[in-house]
C-alpha cells in the first residue's frame, strides 16, 4: 500500500541545520514532503499562507517573527495545521505556551532522529486516522458531482463537525484534489473560506452559550466549539465580534 504525502514546511534561520532537517525528515519513509523551507519567521508565515501545509516545523528562535508568534499567526488563519517546535535549550515559559497552543512536539537540538522519526509517526498516525473517516464521505466518487455539488457536501459536513478538527488537505486528497481547489470551489458558492466558515459557526455556537448557558465557564464553552486554549478562543471571539467573551457575557449585543 502506497504511503499518503503530507506536506511539510520548516523553518530554521541557520542554512545547514535547515538542510539537515529537511533530510532527515524525508529520509523517514514516512511520506511526509518538504514543500516549503524559511529562514526567517515572516518568510515562513508568508509560505505557510501560499501552501497551506499538514505540518509545520520550526525552530523557536526565529529572525523578524519567533516560533511561538508564528504558530498564533498561523492558528488564526489555519487552525488545523500541526506544529512541531523545536529548540536549542530547554525553555519552560516556551514550552508551556507551545502546549497551550497545542503543539504536537516540541524538540530539543540537536534533533534526534529517533525522537523525529517518533513525532512525525504519531502526526502520520493521527492524519491517517482522519483519512479513514472522511473516505465514506469523501472519496474519488465525489468527483462525479459538480463543484457546486460538492461544496455543498463540505458545508453540511463542516455543519455538523465544526468543533472538531478538520483537515481539508486530507479531505482534498480524497478525492484527488488539492487543498487550494477545493477552497476555491467552496468560496464560489459561499463566498467565504472552509477555514472562516468553521471559525464563523464556532463563534456563533459559543455566543449562544455564553448568553444561555451561565453555568459553563468560557474555558468549558470554547472546548465545547472546537478551541481548547483558553487565550486563543477569547483572541479569536474578541476579533470576530469586537468584544470578549467575559464583556459578550456581561453586555451582549446582537
Amino acid at each position: 500500500m502506497a504511503i499518503s504525502n503530507y506536506t511539510v514546511v520548516v523553518a530554521e534561520d541557520e542554512e545547514l541545520l535547515l538542510e539537515n532537517l529537511i533530510r532527515k525528515i524525508e529520509n523517514t519513509g514516512l511520506g511526509f514532503k518538504v514543500t516549503g523551507k524559511a529562514q526567517t519567521g515572516t518568510q515562513a508565515y508568508e509560505l505557510i499562507k501560499e501552501l497551506e501545509p499538514d505540518l509545520v516545523i520550526t525552530d523557536i528562535k526565529m529572525p523578524l517573527m519567533n516560533g511561538i508568534q508564528l504558530l498564533e499567526k498561523v492558528h488564526a488563519r489555519l487552525p488545523l495545521t500541526r506544529f512541531i517546535i523545536t529548540s536549542g535549550f530547554s525553555d519552560f515559559e516556551y514550552a508551556k505556551r507551545a502546549i497551550q497552543l497545542q503543539v504536537s512536539e516540541y524538540l530539543l537540538k540537536p534533533i534526534d532522529p529517533e525522537e523525529l522519526y517518533a513525532a512525525l509517526q504519531g502526526i502520520r498516525n493521527d492524519f491517517e486516522i482522519q483519512r479513514n473517516e472522511y473516505a465514506d464521505i469523501f472519496n474519488p466518487e465525489m468527483t462525479r458531482n459538480t463543484p457546486e455539488q460538492i461544496a455543498k457536501v463540505l458545508k453540511e459536513y463542516i455543519i455538523h463537525n465544526y468543533n472538531v478538527d478538520i483537515n481539508l488537505n486530507i479531505i482534498a486528497s480524497n478525492m484527488n484534489y488539492s487543498s487550494s481547489y477545493l477552497t476555491k470551489i467552496f468560496c464560489q458558492k459561499y463566498d467565504m473560506t472552509p477555514s472562516k466558515y468553521i471559525t464563523s459557526l464556532r463563534i456563533t455556537q459559543a455566543k449562544q452559550y455564553l448568553l444561555h448557558k451561565p453555568e459553563l465557564s468560557i474555558r468549558q464553552i470554547g472546548e465545547i466549539v472546537g478551541y481548547h486554549d483558553q487565550a486563543y478562543f477569547s483572541r479569536i471571539f474578541k476579533k470576530q465580534t469586537g468584544m470578549s467573551p467575559f464583556d459578550y457575557r456581561e453586555k451582549p449585543v446582537e
